[in-house]
């Protein structure tokens, strides 16, 4: 390839990425307002880009949806992944459930969105609920916990993290680091900590979430996970094919 095609190359790639990435920051506007069921135009117009455009990258809004949602839960997967493994798994589970809080808590826009599709999507392979599973296991494992029932102590963590979500969006004012803290202690109890070994692992301090923040995407760990009862829950498709009914 001359040096030519390569520059063009570049600038065509770099052009294709923009438009992706103004569908999908439109897409998440209108989710975050709960505007599912929108026609592609009204995206089109809102990102700036050709009709056309839209089809070179999406087949479908519900596919869009759904890529918008997916950008939001791996920056926030390769936020986690980022951090440093412990010995203790009960302190990873609570780590990764106190910094989550802390990093929504910066990130309003992302917060809308997901309040407007529901702990669904926090069930889904790409949100909590995979990290949660692996060191829920690791957990019960090492005798740590005691959560005997896999499926609904995930549920039971990505319940809690929705509604303390959902209060601290209606009460910007609250604390957010604490009730994150006690609400992880809670939950190490109900795993099968003590009382007085949950306060003191959601007591230890945390990597700073800046730096985890700034850091690059690393590649995505093998993490599984099983069916989960929210995976039946509401997708963006679902939503946005509910709204073309109303």
């Amino acid at each position: 390839m001359t040096y030519e095609r390569h520059v063009l190359a570049n600038r065509l790639q770099r052009r294709k990425h923009r438009t992706r990435a103004a569908l999908i920051k439109a897409a998440q506007g209108f989710i975050a307002v709960g505007k599912l069921n929108i026609p592609v135009l009204e995206i089109t117009q809102a990102a700036d880009v050709g009709m056309g455009s839209f089809y070179n990258h999406f087949d479908s809004k519900e596919q869009l949806f759904q890529a918008a949602l997916n950008e939001i839960f791996d920056s926030f997967g390769a936020m986690l992944d980022r951090l440093t493994p412990v010995d203790d798994p009960a302190e990873m589970f609570a780590r990764s459930f106190r910094l989550t809080v802390r990093w929504l808590r910066r990130r309003a826009d992302e917060v809308r969105v997901l309040l407007n599709v529901g702990i669904g999507e926090l069930m889904s392979d790409r949100g909590v609920a995979p990290r949660a599973l692996r060191d829920i296991r690791a957990a019960n494992r090492t005798g740590r916990f005691c959560a005997h029932d896999l499926e609904l102590a995930v549920t039971l963590a990505a319940a809690a993290l929705f509604g303390l979500t959902q209060l601290l969006h209606n009460q910007p004012e609250r604390d957010g680091a604490q009730a994150a803290d006690r609400l992880a202690q809670n939950l190490l109890v109900v795993y099968g900590l003590s009382a007085e070994e949950a306060h003191e692992v959601c007591g230890r301090a945390l990597p700073d979430l800046d730096d985890l923040a700034a850091g690059g995407a690393p590649d995505r760990p093998d993490i599984t996970v099983t069916a989960m009862p929210g995976d039946a829950g509401s997708r963006p498709s679902d939503l946005a094919q509910a709204g073309n009914h109303k």
